[in-house]
Order: C-alpha cells, then sequence, then structure tokens
C-alpha cells in the first residue's frame, strides 16, 4: 500500500466511523446536551477530564464553553481539570495518579454540577476515581467513551450518560469525540440562546 493509499483510508474509516457514530449515538448525544443546559440554567458547572489526546479534547470542551464556539454569548461554567499542571503533580506525588482528578472534584464538585469524561478504553484508574467521586457527591457523569466502553462504562449509574463511539480504533475514537464535543456547544449555545 503506498502512502496515498494510507491517506485515504484514514479519510475513509473516519468518515465510516462518524457515519455509525451518527446512526447510533444522536440521541444520546442531545439528551446529554440537555442535561448540561439542565446544568448551567440551575447556575452548576460543568467539569471535564481524560488523559493524553482525551485531556487536550476535554480542555478543548471547557475552553469553547468558557470562551465561545461559533458566535457571541455569555462565558459559559466549565474547568477542565487536566490544566494545573502544579496540582496535578503535586497530587500525584503526594498521593496518587489516580487521585489527580478525584481530588480536585473533592473540592470543586457541587451537587447538580456535571463531569464529562473522555476516555478511548474507559479503564484509566484516574478517571474511575473521578466518575466514583462525581456519583457520591451527586454529579451527573457524561462518558465520551469507545471501544467496549471498559470497567467505566460497568461503573456508570442508570442517571449517567455513557457516549460511547463504536471503532476500537483510538484516532477514530478520538475524532468522533471533537465531533461530538462541537455537537454538544452547537446544542448547547440553540438551548440556551437560541436560533
Amino acid at each position: 500500500m503506498n502512502l496515498q493509499d494510507r491517506i485515504i483510508n484514514h479519510f475513509s474509516d473516519s468518515i465510516q466511523t462518524k457515519q455509525d457514530s451518527m446512526t447510533n449515538l444522536s440521541e444520546l448525544i442531545e439528551f446529554a446536551s440537555q442535561k448540561i443546559v439542565e446544568a448551567l440554567v440551575d447556575d452548576k458547572k460543568v467539569l471535564t477530564c481524560g488523559n493524553g489526546g482525551s485531556a487536550g479534547d476535554a480542555q478543548h470542551f471547557s475552553s469553547e464553553m468558557l470562551n465561545r464556539f461559533e458566535r457571541e454569548r455569555p462565558a459559559l461554567p466549565a474547568i477542565a481539570l487536566s490544566t494545573d499542571t502544579s496540582t496535578i503533580t503535586s497530587i500525584a506525588n503526594d498521593y496518587h495518579y489516580d487521585e489527580i482528578f478525584a481530588k480536585q472534584l473533592r473540592a470543586l464538585g457541587q451537587a447538580g454540577d456535571i463531569l464529562l469524561i473522555y476516555t478511548s478504553s474507559g479503564n484509566s484508574g484516574n478517571l474511575l476515581k473521578a466518575a466514583k467521586v462525581a456519583q457520591e457527591k451527586d454529579m451527573t457523569v457524561i462518558a465520551l467513551t469507545g471501544k467496549d466502553g471498559g470497567a467505566l462504562a460497568l461503573a456508570l449509574r442508570e442517571s449517567d450518560i455513557e457516549i460511547r463511539v463504536p471503532s476500537w480504533s483510538t484516532a477514530r475514537i478520538q475524532e468522533v469525540h471533537l465531533l461530538i464535543s462541537h455537537c454538544l456547544c452547537d446544542l448547547i449555545d440553540h438551548q440556551l440562546f437560541g436560533g
């Protein structure tokens, strides 16, 4: 296979994963957007987290909320828990890496807030602990996952939401997570500020 064929395969696989996701996930994305809007209307906030590329996705969503997505509108409250390197490294050093998000949630999370988790595998210890703390604090967990959902899918309550990308490729999952984030931002803006 030559380099051009590899490029075409990446585009084709990405398009197919997005089409599969559109068919299977539209209702869940809509429902998740409504849960976030309910929280924001109730003066609550969205806290986001993830590891590696998923941390980037979490920060991307937070920045779209705090600044703007595609139109001028008031800032919306969101905190990316992966951005404060001093906090993350001190928690990892003094306690354990699995505590980096959970410890922040114990201080910053409140009942009614949303925890938005990005993960391709659903098996990261720090995300599992974060979900547990969020549930203890009566927050809604929205998990953007892939593959088989991992341990996180099994740890979610009925009141939580899993949006699982139908793929086993981390790259394809992360590409769709970004699209889902943009859908959420658009739907949130539309519901709060109109067409």
